[in-house]
């Protein structure tokens, strides 16, 4: 992983609304589900903290042709106590915010761990398409985010479900001292 920051302004906004707009036909063809499967599953990670699963989106099959894992990490300014499950609730409202990005396949979301921080875990089609995705995001995520509290890791050639049924598969690509916060160490 290289030096992260946001795509540009002007770019951002752009690939945010055009991502927009293509989610009315994805949903419009009924391409969008939210399947209940992994619901409450709880994902570990290798700082020691962890989080449940509150919902999935999945556009299609969820399956990518070059498949890579997405993990976006980032703290809501004044989101405390029970205004958390109150983001919860809200949070499906951002679902035209993702889903109409191109390679866009399906998202884990994560509820907020013993840190405060949400998590999406993504699949995604192609690597770049990844990235693109998280730099545009960065723009959305600064409006409501702790300064400094946002961050992504793409993890290419992996399955995000592969991911989380077998964490040894990253070892390899992430040395123990790479940043902790995104390394699937188990999914119960």
């Amino acid at each position: 992983m290289g030096e992260q920051k946001p795509l540009d302004p002007g770019e951002a906004w752009r690939a945010v609304a055009t991502c927009f707009l293509s989610t009315f036909a994805l949903l419009a063809r009924h391409r969008v589900r939210l399947p209940k499967e992994r619901q409450e599953m709880r994902l570990r990670f290798a700082d020691g903290t962890s989080a449940r699963v509150y919902r999935e989106t999945r556009l299609g099959s969820g399956s990518a042709k070059d498949p890579c894992t997405l993990v976006v990490t980032f703290r809501l300014r004044l989101v405390r106590g029970p205004a958390h499950a109150l983001f919860r609730a809200e949070s499906l409202l951002n679902t035209p915010l993702f889903v109409g990005f191109p390679g866009f396949t399906s998202k884990l979301w994560l509820a907020h761990d013993e840190h405060d921080r949400y998590r999406g875990v993504y699949e995604w089609d192609g690597t770049e398409r990844a990235e693109h995705y998280a730099r545009s995001l960065w723009r959305v995520l600064a409006l409501v985010s702790v300064p400094g509290s946002i961050s992504y890791a793409v993890v290419p050639g992996l399955r995000r479900d592969d991911v989380i049924a077998d964490p040894g598969l990253i070892e390899n690509l992430a040395p123990h001292n790479s940043a902790a916060w995104w390394r699937i160490q188990a999914g119960t």
